[in-house]
């Protein structure tokens, strides 16, 4: 046993929890969160209203969740698994009876001092529900029809409560998400054949119903479609977006063009650039060293979540780690995709980087259950 081993081991069990924690990961996510006030620094020329200081705010706020969480035991959260899903389903049924309306969608419960947004709430209590029901499951009955007919509906009810709201992009990530909890609990390839079968239905699906009286998806959604496959056939209407955001990211070059030099976000050339598409700020002023400086933080952060997890022996608190490692990276690629015209735009926010409330405090909530799946991982004595 090493010194650091023994020092650890005779301080109060209180303590040593400060110990356990994996500081390497809080160093990541401060990392991470430090290159969006920079960025929201920026895109509000240079000031730190409106947008920058209220995140710090956040921030300072998500960490003392994150902490808070952290120290609970692991085993708390199981057992509290299907009561928050259960509460986030409840509220996304709020939303739909009397929720906040903005920018066309209805979101958020309004709760004064903030605007609470139930889908990003379930994007983690899904994760938790789906890890605790296949922790309690017996492994040799995971690939069997009846039990995998449970977790698709846990996954298909909030998914489409979220699609009415209409939030595409949060759909997505929990079905993605979803899927990629029944892949690592062992589920047999066999039924993700049947998945993609019935993805490309759905899809042929979505592009007949268009016009029709049972029409699946909201007009501007599929006016999304349409810009995704051709920007340029409506670069000053539906295609602007996506044209003034290449147009930022072509232009930062190897080195980009400097800090506060960006013009596309400067001149207001760029929609939404302190949420959505703030990466694209990023790489007009830092270039492709400063993109992919941050892919790298993002990179780390899921391989420490993923080393977490495989030194883990407690399999709950092995799937619930790597299924926030998984919807975590969902996040930043499906929005790095959307912007560099890769994806389809559908809203999804650069986590710890675009400015947001609900977001910032939820995953950091995520993180401080990975944080307490680490702690209480059994160590030898």
């Amino acid at each position: 046993m090493s010194y650091l081993e023994y020092t650890v081991k005779t301080v109060p069990t209180g303590l040593r929890k400060v110990f356990y924690l994996n500081w390497a990961l809080v160093l990541l996510l401060t990392a991470v969160a430090g290159v969006g006030f920079l960025m929201l620094y920026s895109v509000a020329g240079g000031s730190l209203t409106p947008w920058a200081e209220p995140q710090m705010k956040r921030f300072g706020l998500g960490l003392a969740v994150m902490f808070l969480v952290a120290f609970v035991p692991i085993w708390f959260w199981r057992n509290m698994a299907a009561l928050a899903y259960g509460l986030s389903v409840l509220l996304l049924v709020l939303v739909e009876l009397m929720g906040a309306v903005g920018m066309g969608a209805q979101r958020w419960i309004d709760l004064g001092f903030i605007r609470l947004q139930p889908s990003e709430l379930m994007k983690i209590t899904l994760v938790m529900m789906l890890a605790a029901y296949y922790d309690w499951l017996d492994i040799k009955k995971v690939s069997r029809p009846l039990y995998v007919i449970v977790p698709v509906a846990i996954i298909l009810l909030p998914t489409v409560l979220v699609l009415k709201q209409p939030d595409l992009g949060t759909a997505l990530l929990l079905l993605m998400g979803g899927g990629i909890m029944i892949f690592l609990a062992g589920v047999h390839w066999l039924y993700f054949g049947a998945l993609a079968a019935v993805g490309g239905g759905l899809v042929t699906a979505v592009f007949t119903s268009r016009g029709t009286t049972w029409q699946l998806l909201k007009d501007y959604q599929y006016r999304r479609i349409d810009t995704f496959l051709d920007p340029a056939s409506d670069p000053l209407g539906a295609g602007y977006h996506i044209t003034q955001s290449k147009i930022a990211l072509g232009s930062g070059g190897w080195a980009g063009r400097g800090f506060m030099q960006g013009t596309q976000s400067r001149l207001n050339f760029l929609p939404e650039k302190h949420t959505d598409f703030i990466f694209t700020t990023l790489a007009e002023e830092f270039g492709f060293l400063g993109s992919i400086s941050l892919l790298t933080l993002y990179a780390l952060i899921v391989l420490f979540c993923i080393v977490s997890a495989v030194n883990n022996s407690d399999r709950f608190s092995s799937l619930l780690t790597l299924g926030i490692a998984a919807t975590f990276f969902l996040f930043f690629a499906l929005n790095m995709s959307m912007v560099m015209g890769l994806a389809p735009v559908v809203g999804v926010p650069l986590p710890l980087v675009s400015y947001g409330g609900s977001a910032m405090l939820v995953l950091m909530a995520a993180f401080g259950l990975v944080q307490s799946a680490h702690i209480h991982r059994a160590r030898s004595r």
